[in-house]
Parts: C-alpha cells; structure tokens; sequence
C-alpha cells in the first residue's frame, strides 16, 4: 500500500508542481488506504490537500487502512480531512486535481450511496481526474460498467495490467502500470493477498441470503459424505444458504449428520433425467451450482448429468463441476462451459477430460492447464502437490496443503470453499484461486495439530480462522524455509 501510494504521488507530482491543489476521494477499503498514502506524500510535497472519506471512519477494518487514517487524522495542519458518511455529505471539488481512490478491484453489482454520489462529484469536479487502480464503478476483470462509474484523465493500475481496463478505456483515459515492488514469485503463487481481495464486508443491516445461495446436486446410495463437507466448507466460508439435492435416502443421511444442513430428497437411489425437472427452480433460486460430488456414475446419472449442464448455462448460474460430474462428460471436446464456471480435476479426471496425462513438470503442467482451460471455457484448478489454476489467460499456482491431505474428502472441502465464494459474487478464478490457498493452509492448521493423520472434517473448523487472518499461515511457511 505505502509502495502503491507513493508511485501516484510520484506521478502526480511529474506533472504539477508543489503548490498545486488535490483532492483525494478515499473509500474504506484498501483502494481507499491507497489514496491516504497519496495524500500523505502529496501533503509532504507541498501539494494543498483535501482527502474526503467516502463512508464512516467506523467501517474501515483492515489493520492497515486503519493504520493509515490515523496518520492523516495525525496531519490535520496540513491536510484537510472531511468524512463524508452518508452521500449529502459528499460535494465537488475545485481542485487542479482529482483522485479517485474509492473502490479497487474485484467490485460486483451497481453502486450504491455513497460511493454513487462520490462517483458523480469527482465526474463533477473541474480537476484533472486521477483514478487509483481501476476508475469507481468499472469490472477491472470485465469493464462492465456497475451503474455509473469515474471518467478518468489517467489511471494508475497497480503491478499489472487489468482485463477490464482495456474493455473500457473511456473511463479510464491514459492508462499507465505503476510498479509496487511485488517480485514475480508473489505474482504467480497464491498468497493471503488472494484471500484479502475476496473477503466481503458485511454491513449492519445484511439480510439473509445476502452472501449467497448454493445449491450442490451431489450423493448417491452409497457416498453421502462427499456432499455434506462440500455444505459445511460453503458455510464456512460464508455462504448464506446451502442446499443439498440427493437421492431420498442419502438425503435423510445427510439431514441425520448436521442440523446446518439443508436437504433436497429426489426419488430413487441415485440422480437421474426425471429429477432435472424437480431441480429447475432450485437452479433458477441459487446464485452458483456444484455438481458431482459423491454422484456415482450409473449410466441414468451420467445421462443426468450431461443434460442438467446446458440447463444450469442457460440460467447462467455460475457451476463448479467436480468429481463424478467430470468422469461422466469424458474428454470434453468443445467449448461447453462459461468463465463464470469452474472445474476442479485431480490428475486422473484430468486425464479423463483432457485425453492427456498432466506432466510432472510444473511448467509444462501450468501450460497443459492453461490450454485446457481456454479450450473448454472456464478455469480449471488442477489439484496436486502444487496446484494450478487457469481461466485460460490468468495462471496462479498454489503451494499450501501437504501430503495429510490426500484422505478422501478433502476435495469436496476444496469444492465448498470455492463454490461457496462463487455463491457470493466472487469472480470464478480468484475465488479457484483464494480457494486453494484457504483449503490447503487450513489443511495445513489440521497437520499442526494431527500430523498427518487427517480426516477431512479436520479441516473445517480452520477455515474461518483462514479467511479472517491470511497471514496467520505465515508462521508455517517459516517454519517451512528452516
């Protein structure tokens, strides 16, 4: 953030001089903690600053963010502050310049107040127009547009280039890419800032089902396991609602394990073509899908499956296709699935659906999986030792987990973590790839405490500690490097 803070101020100091006047409009997340840097090392340089905190001070929750207000509030003398908690409370600016530091990267759904109000102030505003990261209101991965969004003179994306920036390069004016000293290996694995960058702020007055509805057609009658811990790892990541759709009995099973389970009971003694009608309204409720685990393969449930696939695109609902629900497509010849979806192989469904042994090779297997992955249309999260994951474009390897983790049932808490950020907006690959990163160190928590003699329900009860603190993971990858 410092890095990042400092790299705008530089650039908005190359080209006017100290003296001049800016005003920051932060958020209270950490595209907002960028701009209080801004306005530190701008105020440093002479520059007459104004920062206008779009929200309440009481909202902010990262350490960092925090750390970084209190300077300001530190700087009264020669920074202006204005806290603008509701949007009456946001006005224009008559700056020479504007920057946008109010929302980052990784933003779903239209805007609302007031970070809409701070939106049409800074396009008000007679500045020149300075956007950090990616303009307010702009997809940075698809440059969709959220409502209404900052037309930037110049944006200052960080580390990298971002997909929806160049969809959208009204918005953005100039675009430059400014280097914030990440090195190439924190580039390519994921890391607790992969999980930082998915966590959801909940506000006061959420309501259920808010953070998601999951629906997970999974179990036949003989594994009833593998959808229940695809459930609970959902709920753990914070899903709202997780609906279980299996055969009659092994839903009874399932309901018997955990009242926090919510079943579906279908027919029969496994899944088939006459269940997809009973299903369709439960597709078109949820906001993501697994499909998979603990399904068998008997020839009406390979049927079911390969029929329900186009239904689930149709409504366009994010799917996570796991396990059985590979084997039974074989080699996937075409593309026949969306970005918004993911699979999730292990070496042998990879060859199932691939037609092709992953190498050893880490390389030439992040290459086989990118390939793949844009061959079908979704992003693929190739499980092993390092895991890889690939929409086709973007690659990021994961190296938490350890070898306690090959019990049975860890890939389907796998499935319920990432299917369960999928459920709550998150973009498919960075939630394949936060979800690797939490499965694995909460694998890693379990080994602390059992070695490696795992069950995989070992691993639920540390994934919320995952996704609260990232970094606590930090201490095992020390003792890791020793």
């Amino acid at each position: 953030m410092e890095n990042a803070g400092r790299s705008i101020a530089d650039e908005i100091s190359a080209r006017f001089g100290g003296g001049s006047s800016v005003t920051v409009y932060c958020g209270v997340g950490k595209n907002g903690g960028d701009g209080m840097v801004v306005a530190r090392h701008l105020a440093e340089r002479a520059f007459t600053v104004i920062t206008k905190l779009v929200g309440n001070h009481s909202s902010i929750v990262d350490p960092i963010v925090i750390q970084n207000w209190l300077a300001l509030k530190s700087m009264s003398s020669t920074i202006k502050l204005e806290e603008c908690r509701d949007s009456s409370l946001v006005s224009e600016s008559d700056s020479d310049v504007v920057v946008d530091a109010v929302l980052g990267t990784g933003v779903k759904g239209k805007l609302r107040q007031p970070t809409l109000k701070a939106v049409e102030a800074i396009n008000g505003s007679r500045g020149f127009k300075v956007a950090v990261d990616v303009p307010t209101g702009i997809d940075s991965d698809t440059g969709e547009v959220l409502g209404e969004a900052v037309r930037a003179n110049l944006t200052i994306t960080l580390h990298a280039m971002k997909t929806g920036l160049q969809k959208a390069k009204e918005f953005c004016g100039e675009i430059k890419v400014a280097s914030i000293g990440i090195p190439p290996e924190a580039s390519i694995f994921a890391g607790p800032g992969d999980v930082e960058a998915v966590r959801l702020r909940r506000p006061p007055e959420s309501h259920k089902g808010q953070f998601g509805r999951l629906l997970i057609i999974g179990g036949s009658e003989l594994f009833s396991g593998a959808p229940s811990l695809a459930a609970l790892a959902a709920y753990r990541t914070g899903t709202d609602l997780v609906f279980v759709a299996a055969p009659e009995r092994t839903a009874q099973s399932i309901s018997a394990m955990s009242p926090n389970l919510i079943t579906i009971k279908l027919p029969g003694d496994s899944f088939a073509p006459t269940h997809i009608r009973l299903l369709r309204d439960q597709i078109v409720n949820a906001s993501a899908v697994v499909l998979g685990p603990g399904l068998g393969l008997s020839s009406k449930t390979i049927t079911a499956i390969r029929r329900i696939i186009p239904i689930i695109r149709h409504y366009r609902k994010p799917l996570l296709l796991d396990a059985d629900g590979l084997k039974a497509l074989g080699v996937i010849k075409k593309r026949i699935f969306d970005r918004t979806d993911v699979l999730t192989p292990h070496p042998g469904e990879f060859q199932v659906v691939s037609h092709k042994t992953p190498s050893k090779d880490t390389d030439v297997r992040s290459s086989e999986v990118k390939a793949f992955a844009e061959s079908v249309g979704a992003t693929v999260l190739l499980k092993g030792h390092t895991d890889v994951i690939s929409d086709g474009e973007r690659l990021k390897l994961n190296n938490t987990g350890n070898p306690g983790m090959t019990v049975g049932g860890t890939g389907d808490v796998l499935s319920g973590i990432v299917a369960g950020l999928m459920a709550q907006g998150i973009e498919s690959f960075r939630a394949a790839v936060a979800g690797a990163f939490v499965c694995g160190a909460a694998g890693d928590f379990a080994e602390e405490h059992y070695g490696h003699h795992l069950v995989p329900t070992d691993l639920l009860e540390h994934i919320p500690k995952v996704m609260n603190d990232p970094m606590c993971h930090k201490e095992i990858q020390q003792k890791r490097l020793r």
